[in-house]
């Protein structure tokens, strides 16, 4: 039977900081993906945090992980708030239209 490592988990966690990435890079023009981007590799590094946390038998990394879920909650609803005001004043979220707001 195959055991699950703490290498299986810094695979995923790698995999999806790398999505993440990938998102930010590729989709420059949206900017809900660009957040969703953010908000994937926060989980990515959450799970390195869990997992070393469970390999050292430390409770440390799983409270610090919980404070990075709660600040990301908090980053994910204000960013959605911004982009709804934003969508009601200029019409659109487009990350080209962001530059307008400069002066």
């Amino acid at each position: 039977m195959l055991e699950i490592t703490i290498s299986h988990y810094l695979t995923v966690a790698a995999i999806l900081f790398t999505l993440g990435i990938v998102g930010i890079f590729l989709n420059r023009k949206n900017v809900i993906i660009i957040l969703m981007s953010v908000e994937l590799m926060l989980l990515a590094v959450n799970l390195n945090l869990v997992a070393f946390s469970s390999h050292l038998n430390d409770l440390v990394g799983q409270v610090f992980a919980m404070f990075i879920l709660t600040v990301a909650a908090a980053e994910a609803a204000v960013g959605l708030a911004i982009l709804v005001v934003f969508f009601r004043n200029r019409g659109s979220i487009a990350v080209e239209d962001v530059n307008m707001m400069k002066g």
